[in-house]
């Protein structure tokens, strides 16, 4: 599974330096959606010359070619996830910035059931929630 990004940047023709090759592993074995700043400390910590300019350009060349998808969640800095054919929602921790992906068929037809109401087809979307967790 590590390889996914560098798999998917060879199918695209997207050129891999070794600096790129160590973004893309990074990401790949990310659980979480990381920011630059983030992604920037845990390649670091393999190779010490790869700058912050280069993360960011790396992840906007990911981003262009469809291999990242960024997400901008209320309240912070742009987060990144590799881009999977499947469908999720987000569900994020407004303290810890932690956020839980996840589907809900019950959801998805609400959805499909209120664009249908107003006389849509939908085509697609994207449903943020956000939360604190309960005290147990």
């Amino acid at each position: 599974m590590s390889k996914n990004i560098e798999q998917k940047c060879l199918a695209k023709g997207v050129k891999l330096t070794e600096q790129r090759k160590i973004i893309a592993k990074i990401m790949s074995e990310s659980n979480d959606h990381p920011d630059v700043d983030e992604l920037y400390n845990r390649v670091s910590k393999i190779d010490l010359k790869i700058s912050i300019a280069t993360v960011y350009r790396t992840v906007k060349l990911f981003e262009e070619s469809g291999i990242l998808a960024k997400h901008e969640f209320k309240g912070g800095k742009a987060r990144y996830e590799e881009l999977n054919e499947g469908h999720h929602d987000h569900l994020i921790d407004v303290k810890s910035g932690e956020i839980i992906e996840f589907v809900d068929e019950e959801i998805e037809k609400l959805q499909e059931k209120i664009a249908d109401k107003y006389g849509y087809r939908l085509v697609d979307h994207k449903l943020e929630l956000y939360g604190v967790k309960k005290k147990p």
